[in-house]
């Protein structure tokens, strides 16, 4: 009957052999802990990225209108500019809330994700770009008012620099904003701070820390007003 043989050739394993077997596991896992440290850290924000004038780090990365009022509801927007359920939230409450901006009754703070993709991105980035032109409400209404299909290839940095024309925008400084994506760093900003608030999905809007009521709220004007005048 044939023996069945050691894995080492026949060899005892002995302490010499365990010692440096397990030496070498030690230093293996060693180095892979310290490749894992960088790739760890990269999920972080960054601090150096550049950011429009009225973006406030103490408020999410949100594009904020009003941020010297106090003793007001804070309204906190997450949205996908691709997202579909994002437009249908605009068309229920966007004026209103464009309202409360104007009438200065509330802080409200614009958060634009990038769930569905690169678009999203393109656009997210140029609505920063549009808010240091004083144009973020406009461009907001406009883009959600004529949402294409996801991802469909509509919306491009060119598309976006014609769109800025269209909204009045004369500078120079949007168009190489927007071609030179120049807040996409501030977009992976505003999406970690969604994920450390455990935002996944959108639209999600909290009105002074709180997150409005899901199943009434987002799809009816008198709940949101509601939920407002609560607050």
């Amino acid at each position: 009957m044939a023996q069945a043989k050691k894995p080492n050739g026949g060899k005892p394993n002995g302490g010499k052999d365990n010692f440096t077997r397990n030496l070498v596991i030690a230093v293996v896992v060693g180095v892979a802990l310290i490749m894992l440290v960088p790739t760890v850290l990269s999920g972080r924000g960054d601090s150096s990225a550049a950011v429009p004038a009225s973006v406030s780090a103490e408020d999410g990365y949100g594009i904020v209108f009003n941020k010297e009022l106090t003793g007001v509801p804070f309204i906190e927007i997450y949205e996908d500019f691709q997202c579909p359920a994002c437009a249908r939230f605009e068309s229920i409450a966007g004026p209103y809330i464009e309202e409360l901006i104007t009438t200065k009754k509330a802080k409200v703070a614009f958060h634009p994700l990038s769930f569905l993709g690169g678009e999203s991105q393109l656009a997210a980035n140029a609505s920063a770009c549009a808010a240091d032109q004083g144009k973020f409400l406009e461009f907001h209404r406009t883009l959600f008012a004529n949402q294409p299909s996801e991802n469909s290839g509509a919306w491009s940095s060119q598309y976006f620099a014609t769109l800025g024309i269209g909204l009045g925008i004369s500078s120079g400084e949007y168009d190489k904003c927007v071609q030179g994506q120049d807040y996409i760093g501030w977009v992976k900003n505003v999406a970690e701070e969604g994920s450390k608030r455990n935002v996944n999905s959108t639209p999600t809007v909290f009105i002074n820390g709180k997150e409005i009521d899901r199943n009434t709220a987002y799809g009816s004007l008198g709940d949101f007003m509601l939920a407002v005048e609560k607050a």
